[in-house]
């Protein structure tokens, strides 16, 4: 099998122009594999450690000089000889190396550069392509190969733009179609359509940092009726073909020392907010809610899912920032029925040998799994490929629009042409 032969990291720019970390890792058969780390903007507090620089001379203090320092000279030295194969070993190697538990020593963004290139270059070691690798070396045994549902990014809100809307991504699902192809297609199809719309209603088609557009909107109800006039410019039926998915990112309007959210002016409280989604849940073709409430409001969120699914059994309540790809919250969570789907981001386990132990776990409980993106990508579909390997029900990479984004979609479209 083959060895790890040499370890090497640097300082690359993310879609917003951050610095971030890539790894390359060369074999002693001479084959090479990279990986680089995204970024999120709207990070849980109980996410691990991303490690800065805090020097305001480069970067605006936002550098990542240290993390790549801690991969050439802290982490590099102890992988040094590993066999590629071994990546649940590689992995725990690097968070035995950092000793704490969220990766506040060496730093998120520079044992995930490690253990993704790893796994890419354990791939190549053995010709598989990465999906397939991932489930060889994780022993997956989910069943038939399936490609997930994209939910594409139309519209963004809270950190991601200037729009003035408190919901951070407003989001289309097609759903009737089998293709992942077909299911692109509409997609695009759609975000054009709705650029039309935009254009013609005076209002701006700019986009934000996940390619979806950002036009100064009244209020959320004026984003849901902008999605759902859609349907007038589309072949595509509202509550058949397309739904909607929304991720309120609702931690970030959280006010903590209150108790409330503070949202379109007003102050609410858990309850009202449930009943403001309930709303829109009788009204709008929603699919999915995102982050309804904030991430330690943990009696809030079961009330919330239990009404929701008493209106819509097929609705999805899904946990982000109040799971964190952590295994032990997560748990809890399913402990307490907090919701029935979860985000996977790897960036937020650490590892992806941590990030595969929370998929097996949603999957044994039968939770939907979103793979999702984060607000600052490089461009690197790895995504992807774990996305096809954990047979997630869906995938969240943003708009059909912007290169970083486009890239994920492409190699999808990749992995179901090899898949036939």
């Amino acid at each position: 099998m083959a060895k790890i032969n040499k370890i090497m990291a640097r300082e690359i720019l993310d879609s917003r122009g951050t610095p971030t970390v890539e790894t390359k890792i060369t074999l002693d058969n001479g084959q090479e594999a990279r990986a680089a780390v995204p970024s999120g903007v709207s990070t849980g507090v109980h996410e691990d450690i991303e490690l800065r620089d805090n020097d305001p001379a480069r970067f605006l203090g936002k550098g990542v000089l240290t993390a790549v320092n801690n991969v050439n000279q802290v982490i590099a030295p102890a992988l040094l000889g590993q066999e590629i194969n071994r990546q649940a070993d590689l992995d725990q190697l690097m968070i035995n190396l950092d000793e704490t538990e969220n990766k506040a020593k060496l730093g998120v963004n520079a044992i995930l550069s490690v253990s993704l290139a790893a796994c890419r270059a354990g791939s190549l070691s053995e010709h598989l392509s990465l999906y397939e690798y991932i489930k060889k070396v994780y022993s997956l045994s989910f069943g038939d190969w399936v490609i997930p549902t994209p939910m594409f990014l139309v519209v963004e809100g809270g950190k991601h733009s200037d729009s003035g809307l408190e919901v951070q991504e407003f989001m289309i699902i097609p759903q009737s179609h089998e293709h992942f192809a077909d299911k692109l297609r509409i997609g695009v199809e759609i975000f054009n359509a709705l650029r039309m719309i935009l254009e013609k209603r005076g209002l701006r088609s700019a986009v934000g940092d996940e390619g979806g557009f950002a036009p100064r909107l009244k209020n959320v109800r004026g984003a849901l009726d902008l999605m759902a006039s859609v349907a007038n410019y589309t072949k595509y039926k509202l509550g058949e073909e397309i739904f909607f998915a929304l991720d309120v990112a609702a931690s970030v309007f959280y006010q903590e020392k209150k108790g409330q959210y503070r949202f379109e002016g007003k102050n609410y409280s858990s309850a009202k907010m449930s009943h403001l989604y309930l709303e829109w849940l009788k009204k709008y073709p929603l699919l999915i809610l995102e982050d309804p409430l904030a991430e330690d409001d943990w009696s809030s969120w079961s009330n919330f899912t239990q009404q929701a699914l008493a209106i819509r059994p097929e609705f999805i309540v899904v946990g982000d920032d109040v799971f964190s790809t952590n295994l032990s919250r997560l748990q809890r969570g399913i402990t307490e029925k907090t919701a029935n789907g979860t985000i996977i981001k790897p960036n937020q386990a650490g590892t992806l040998t941590e990030t595969i132990e929370c998929i097996k776990e949603a999957k044994k409980n039968n939770f939907k799994i979103v793979v999702s993106q984060r607000a600052g990508e490089p461009n690197d579909d790895f995504l992807a490929d774990l996305a096809v390997a954990a047979k997630a029900d869906y995938i969240k990479t943003g708009a059909p629009n912007r290169g970083e984004r486009v890239a994920k979609y492409n190699r999808l479209l990749e992995i179901e042409q090899e898949l036939g």
